[in-house]
Order: structure tokens, then sequence, then C-alpha cells
């Protein structure tokens, strides 16, 4: 496991829950003269990092770049080897990590907002935005698919984000990491003058290119779904009603069989580059607590055996067959 200095819990506040358009403050159900409080979003991540020094210390240490990721999502830590090297080659001061999205997923998409003036902001845009923004900016069909493709032409945001620690730390003392906030409400009725309950400020971490200057590079890297993205996020209920409407159970069944077809896939890339004899059984349907999904061989790739393909390829030299029972 890791070192008790290298792990650092940071305490977020809570701000005060908010009654109507008129920003009335919320209080107590119970006690009159308490006021409600909720979290203020993920987006004090940076306040917290700035309010506890550890992008200095960081760069004491000899680093030199900062990963953000969310979700119990495994397959990223593989892939984020090749997104520094995409950051480094582009010098990014920020890269979010996006997928495929179709449209209307329900994922944030990842645009370039340009003004009138020249300016321009490349920022992520929450799915329940998109389409209508890119109707009243002149996408008259809104968030639709390619033609050729099926998908979104704006990039799914998976909220995994690499930074250049040096400017990022510049940034964070400029601006104490203090992010734009926003509140989105849900209305008692169509008159949307009261909240069905408190609502709260709230703030985003990937609102961060709002803090940059137009000097500062923006971008995205865009990777296959099965090289980075598969989140275990919901109970064996859920997952199975999930599974039965065709998508992703995003339960811990498939993100261990994710994982497991995530490394099988490397190490097909891996031999057929060196042009070396590949069979590796590919993943089959089961079931299991009534969670349907696939399953394949059950194979595991440590970092200490290779961290990247060129280094796989350092270590596999023969011909490779695996079964679909293999574990």
């Amino acid at each position: 496991g890791m070192d008790a200095d290298q792990i650092v819990i940071m305490l977020q506040e809570k701000v005060p829950a908010l009654l109507d358009n008129d920003a009335k403050i919320a209080v107590k159900a119970d006690d009159p003269f308490r006021i409600e409080t909720k979290p203020h979003g993920h987006g004090d991540v940076h306040t917290l990092l700035c309010q506890h020094g550890l992008p200095e210390k960081w760069e004491k240490d000899g680093k030199k770049w900062v990963v953000f990721f969310q979700d119990t999502n495994a397959l990223i830590f593989r892939a984020l080897p090749a997104i520094v090297g995409v950051s480094a080659t582009n010098d990014f001061v920020m890269n979010s990590v996006t997928v495929p999205r179709k449209p209307g997923e329900a994922v944030g998409g990842i645009c370039k907002l340009a003004k009138e003036d020249g300016t321009a902001l490349t920022i992520n845009v929450e799915y329940n935005q998109l389409d209508p923004l890119l109707k009243e900016t002149g996408e008259k069909k809104g968030d639709v698919p390619d033609p050729t493709t099926g998908n979104s032409k704006f990039p799914g945001n998976i909220n995994v984000l690499v930074f250049k620690l040096d400017r990022f730390k510049e940034v964070l003392n400029e601006t104490k990491g203090a992010m734009p906030e926003f509140v989105n409400p849900k209305y008692k009725d169509a008159t949307k003058t009261a909240f069905k309950s408190p609502t709260r400020l709230e703030c985003m971490m990937q609102d961060f290119p709002r803090l940059l200057k137009s000097s500062d590079k923006v971008g995205f890297t865009q990777l296959a779904r099965w090289l980075c993205f598969s989140t275990v996020k919901n109970n064996v209920k859920d997952a199975a009603a999930k599974a039965k409407q065709g998508i992703a159970p995003e339960a811990a069944f498939s993100g261990e069989s994710d994982c497991y077809s995530n490394a099988a896939k490397l190490l097909e890339i891996a031999l057929k580059q060196q042009n070396l004899p590949c069979d590796i059984a590919a993943p089959s349907p089961c079931t299991f607590l009534d969670v349907d999904y696939v399953m394949g061989p059950h194979v595991v790739l440590l970092p200490s055996f290779a961290q990247t393909i060129e280094t796989m390829k350092e270590k596999v030299k023969g011909p490779v067959k695996i079964s679909g029972k293999s574990t």
C-alpha cells in the first residue's frame, strides 16, 4: 500500500442552502435558528489544494503533472501514461480525457465556446445544457449524431483531468482556487419561483479553464471506452435493470470483466505489433446475480509487469494462446 505521507485527507466545508429565486436562506425543519447547509460541489478541491499548500509540496518533490479522477473507474490508470504523454507533447495546461458519446447521453460534452470578439474557451458543457446551447447559437438541430459514426460531434467528458503542475500552482496562487458558481434548482411548478427542496450554490472542478488566460493551452484526449472508462457505481438490482435496457450495468461484475478485457486487448495489441501469433478467447455472455454482461479470460497485467504497450512488447516474445476459461 501507499505510505502514510502520500495520502492527504481534506475536509470540505458546506454552504447555506437556498429556498427560492430571491436566495432566501433555508433553515432546519426542526430548528428555525439553524441554517440548512449543503456541499458546495467538487470544484472546491482546487481551493482545498491551495489552502493545504499541496501544489508547492508536489513541485518540491519533483512532480510535473497532477491527475484528477472521480468515479470508481479503475481502467483510467492503464491509460494515464498515454494521456500524460499527450499533455507533454502539446504543452497542455489542462487536458480532459473523453470518450465517444451518443447525442443526449447523460455525459457532458467538451466544446470550444467562441465569442464574437475572437476569444474562445475549451470547456465541458453539461449534457442538459448542451442541446439548448447549440440550438440558441446556430446549430438548429441541436446535439445530433454524426452521419458516419452515429456519435455526437462533442466528446464525452469522463472527468479525468491532467494539469501541468507549474502553471496549475500559479493559477491557484492567483485565484485561491475559487471556481465560478452556479445554481441548478428543481422547481415546484411552471412558475419557476419556488424550489422543490432547498438548493445550493455549487461549482465543478472541470470549470478550471475559466480561471486560465487565453495563452494557456487547453485540450482533450479522446480514447475508446474499453481503454479508459468502466465505472462501478450501481447496486445489483439497478445494474440488472440497466443491463436489460441494453445499458452498461456499471456494477462490480461489469467492472471486473472490463478490467480483464482491457488487459487482454492490450496484450493482443502488443503481440500483433510484433507479428506474433495471438489466440485470446473473446468474452462470452454471462449472468451473475441477474446482471447480464460478458466475461472473458481473466487476464491481469500488473503495473510491475508493464505499464505501456512498448514495455509489454519487451516482456512478451513468443506466441500466446488463452482460452475462455483461463484465470
